[in-house]
């Protein structure tokens, strides 16, 4: 059986690569994980796709970070992510009509405005050359603004979110833990205040939804949901930053863009595939003996989709290893956003963030370049493709 040890610095560096070899040669590998047991790990498109539908397969709370907090923040801990079967329905069908495509659609006017903000301030703070470095002024403050703005966080208020947002966007720690309270605080204060002054965002939508027969999110629900839309809502930082990345080091495809700003949407789907940032799904675990690729899983053990794999599978993507913002929307997408009951709730407004970020950017500075090589920014980081900085120059 072939094996994929993520404590080996090559797979940290070229994931692609690494996982997109093994894929060649099996449909499922073995994944060594530093400190776990082993997983099984899915590296081909359609098994992949399948493993992430199949209900056999469920996510476990221990798949997630149980930072060290205080006891009366644990009940709004285990989000939505966590749960399995009618529960995780339940919640899905209560918080979906809040995470439309159209609903993000008509947040689209709110999120320009943000991201016009956030790009005057890049350019007040870039250097005499014209170099700034986006990653902390741009693309990792902008998903938590737009947090803010989609549940009603006063403008007062919004800088202390923002620094939340970059303690959780830099994962599990001391800093970490200590602001999950704040966190917690202000979602409770956010929901009382779209309590009594309802608004045209989405905790409105959730305060005031109701189900068929009648059911209702309770407030430590909503407080809940809150904290998942902090803890995921930070994937457009690295998203965002890595298709700079792509952009920049494919003039061509940048040039295609920036004389058809139409593609844009498709262009987001095509980046989400090449260069995502999530390379390795959530964990699933075998509720009984399960067969994957002609192999028996046993009761109780991991099972992951090589999301980095199985978004360039010759099989699925023509020229799979290819950049092209003018690619075809298949059949079959992209696994970035997972598939099945789990898909991401917030992949519409992901991908509205992302569309109107990567416009905004290139029609204000269309000669933007990269003041390091990608190497030098790449953070080696066995399960997230991210960098630990985007410093650019501006109009080169």
């Amino acid at each position: 059986m072939l094996e994929i040890d993520l404590s080996d610095a090559a797979v940290a560096r070229d994931p692609f690569t690494a996982y997109g070899r093994v894929r060649e040669q099996a449909a499922l590998a073995r994944l060594r994980v530093p400190g776990l047991d082993p997983w099984w790990v899915v590296t081909r498109h359609e098994p992949a796709r399948a493993m992430l539908s199949d209900p056999r397969l469920e996510i476990r709370a221990d798949s997630f970070m149980r930072p060290d907090v205080p006891d009366d923040c644990l009940p709004y801990m285990r989000t939505m992510s966590e749960m399995n079967g009618p529960e995780h329905a339940r919640m899905r069908t209560l918080v979906a009509p809040a995470f439309t495509p159209r609903r993000a659609a008509g947040f689209r006017p709110r999120i320009e405005r943000i991201v016009e903000g956030l790009l005057d301030d890049v350019e007040e703070r870039a250097a005499d050359d014209g170099t700034v470095d986006l990653l902390p002024h741009f693309t990792r403050p902008l998903p938590m603004d737009v947090i803010c703005e989609l549940v009603g966080v006063p403008g007062p208020d919004r800088p202390r979110w923002r620094a939340y947002g970059a303690t959780v966007a830099g994962g599990a720690g001391r800093a970490f833990a200590e602001a999950i309270p704040g966190i917690m605080d202000g979602a409770k204060a956010a929901i009382a205040r779209r309590r009594a002054e309802p608004g045209d965002d989405l905790l409105t939508d959730l305060v005031t939804v109701q189900a068929e027969d009648g059911d209702r999110l309770t407030d430590a629900e909503m407080v809940t949901l809150v904290w998942h839309l902090v803890l995921a809502g930070q994937t457009p930082a690295n998203l965002i930053a890595n298709a700079v990345v792509a952009l920049l080091t494919h003039p061509g495809q940048r040039d295609a863009l920036l004389d058809d700003p139409d593609l844009m949407p498709g262009a987001v789907e095509e980046l989400i595939r090449w260069c995502g940032p999530t390379l390795l799904s959530i964990p699933r675990y075998a509720r009984e003996d399960v067969e994957l690729c002609g192999v028996r899983v046993r009761e109780g053990e991991a099972v992951t989709a090589a999301v980095a794999a199985a978004n360039r599978d010759p099989r699925v993507f023509p020229d799979p290893e290819r950049l092209d913002v003018t690619r075809p929307k298949g059949p079959n997408g992209h696994l970035g956003f997972a598939h099945g009951p789990h898909f991401c709730l917030g992949a519409s407004i992901a991908r509205v963030q992302t569309q109107v970020a990567l416009a905004a950017l290139l029609r204000r500075h269309p000669g933007l370049t990269l003041a390091a090589t990608p190497e030098e920014l790449r953070a080696p980081d066995p399960g997230t493709w991210r960098l630990t900085a985007l410093p650019v120059t501006l109009n080169a």
